[in-house]
Parts: C-alpha cells; sequence; structure tokens
C-alpha cells in the first residue's frame, strides 16, 4: 500500500506542485487549503505523514500541530515555512513538528525528509530485518546514564538529576545518540546520518536548531552546559 501524505498549502501553484510530485513519488496525497480542513482529513483517517505550510489563513499550521499533539496524536509532522528566523523554527519545535523545509525548497530535500519520517516511524515487521536498519544486540540495561542525564529508550523517558525533560521524538533520539557517545565529538555527518537518515549538507541550520533547542530544555538555571559545540567539526555531550 502507498504510504499517505495530507497536505496543507494554502498557496495554490506550491500545493498541486507538492501534490503532483508526491504522486509521481508513489506517495497517495490528501491536498487541502487550509488548517480547518487538515484538522477535519486527520480526524477522519490518520495518515503516516503531514505536511504543513506554516501561515496559513484561519488555523495555521502551527496550530494543527499543537492541536494534534495535544490530543495525543503522534503522526510525524514535518512544516513547510518561509520564516527563516531560529526563533520562528524552535517555535514549529515547540509546537511538536518534527522537522521543517523552508522555502523556497528543492522537492528532493522534501523526499528526503518523508524519508527519514517515516523511517524513523514504520514499524518493522516481526523477524524482519531491512538493509538500512543495521541489527542491534539487546541493551543489557533499560537505562542508558551519562553526564547526569538518565534516559529510558523502551519508555521514551528522559532525566537531568530529578528533573524529567519533555522532549519531541527527535530531541529524545538526538540525546540518546550524545548520551550513549558521551565524551566523544560526533560531527555533523554522522549526527544527519543517525537521526535523520540523510546529511543536508553544509549548509542546512536543521542540527544547529534542535541542538539549540535541546539545550533550553536541560540547562536549568545555574547548571552547567552539557552539550558542547566544537567549531567545524560537531558535539559532545561532556560535564564540563
Amino acid at each position: 500500500m502507498p504510504q499517505t501524505v495530507l497536505l496543507a498549502e494554502d498557496d495554490r501553484a506550491i500545493r498541486h506542485a507538492l501534490q503532483r510530485a508526491l504522486t509521481l513519488e508513489g506517495y497517495q496525497v490528501t491536498a487541502v487549503a487550509d488548517g480547518v480542513e487538515a484538522l477535519a482529513h486527520a480526524h477522519r483517517g490518520r495518515p503516516d505523514v503531514l505536511v504543513l505550510d506554516v501561515m496559513m489563513p484561519g488555523i495555521d499550521g502551527l496550530q494543527v500541530c499543537r492541536a494534534l499533539r495535544a490530543e495525543g496524536d503522534r503522526t510525524p509532522i514535518l512544516m513547510l515555512t518561509a520564516l527563516v528566523e531560529t526563533a520562528d523554527r524552535i517555535a514549529g519545535l515547540d509546537a511538536g513538528a518534527d522537522d521543517y523545509v523552508v522555502k523556497p525548497f528543492d522537492v528532493e530535500e522534501v523526499f528526503a525528509r518523508l524519508r527519514a519520517l517515516l523511517r524513523r516511524t514504520s514499524p518493522v515487521p516481526a523477524g524482519a530485518a531491512p538493509a538500512d536498519v543495521p541489527k542491534q544486540p539487546p541493551a543489557p540495561e533499560r537505562f542508558v546514564e551519562a553526564a547526569g542525564i538518565r534516559m529510558d529508550p523502551q519508555a521514551r523517558r528522559a532525566w537531568r538529576g530529578g528533573r524529567e525533560l519533555e522532549l519531541t521524538r527527535t530531541e529524545f533520539e538526538l540525546l540518546e545518540l550524545l548520551v550513549r557517545n558521551a565524551g566523544i565529538v560526533l560531527d555533523h555527518s554522522t549526527i544527519y546520518d543517525r537521526i535523520w537518515g540523510y546529511d543536508f549538507g553544509p549548509g542546512s541550520k536543521n542540527l544547529a536548531v534542535y541542538v539549540g533547542y535541546l539545550r533550553r530544555k536541560l540547562d536549568a538555571p545555574g547548571a552547567p552546559q552539557l552539550i558542547h559545540t566544537v567549531r567545524g567539526v560537531g558535539y559532545v555531550l561532556r560535564e564540563n
């Protein structure tokens, strides 16, 4: 069965062009022009992924995202935005979005981001081992710990000291990668490949935005910063 995409974009030209491109790529696409229609379609039948324009009349993409997350709907969401300021991107992540693409975008980048989101959320059939999913040995312990961070990957919960962290799916996966490799500098390409399944190149600010937002949730006032930037290389988790 083709994977289903709910696309909400008020610009008719962009909506039609993206709907056609996604259809040719093999997706089953429902395209709507505003947030009200997007919520109605999402409630009638859950798609595999949502693509939401941020700026729409009436109910915008951020409001759609917040409403679905408040209902407990964890369907992956890719935001389309013409806003390029870091604060605007953070607003999308804070609303519960999983990723974003800045307009004007290359349709191949949209395809790559959708593949990465769907790969991370699609269940693996029992006994199957897809080529792009490396086999992992059973974890000897339930909890992963480093630098004062404690994580429960099975329950998708994380704590710094006694404070539980409220993390999105991508934030959790990024933090888990850093915790499992505490003290090791991970370069940008490695992190992109492990978290998104695709290296978006040196010009992408996607990783920097997620790291910045994760720092805001990790670093309480007076507490030492845990995620350190190694300029020109990548990031490392350590206590000092």
